[in-house]
């Protein structure tokens, strides 16, 4: 059985704050972001697109390296956050990038 330091592992690592799809998404969506107000909008979107392809690899019985025993109700806030870390920064390299 798992215990409470297994789950906040997962949630800390590949498959909440850590995972590769919402990082993606997130860094994308703050790319193509013109206003910093845009920034919760692209979290919620990785988030929740990081989770629909999750599920949608997980039915395609495609072997996948993140073992969890978190549920999305779980790993939504976690990858929520990291949507939004990655599309900040994202953003703050393009903005950056532009200047120089």
């Amino acid at each position: 059985m798992a215990t409470l330091s297994d789950t906040w592992f997962h949630l800390f690592g590949l498959s909440g704050l850590l995972n590769p799809f919402a990082l993606i998404i997130g860094g994308y969506l703050g790319w193509r972001a013109d206003q910093t107000q845009k920034l919760w909008i692209a979290g919620f979107a990785a988030a929740a697109l990081s989770l629909i392809l999750e599920a949608a690899v997980g039915m395609l019985n495609v072997p996948v390296p993140l073992s969890q025993d978190a549920g999305a109700l779980a790993m939504f806030p976690f990858r929520f956050v990291s949507g939004v870390l990655a599309a900040a920064v994202a953003m703050w390299v393009r903005s950056h990038r532009h200047r120089h």
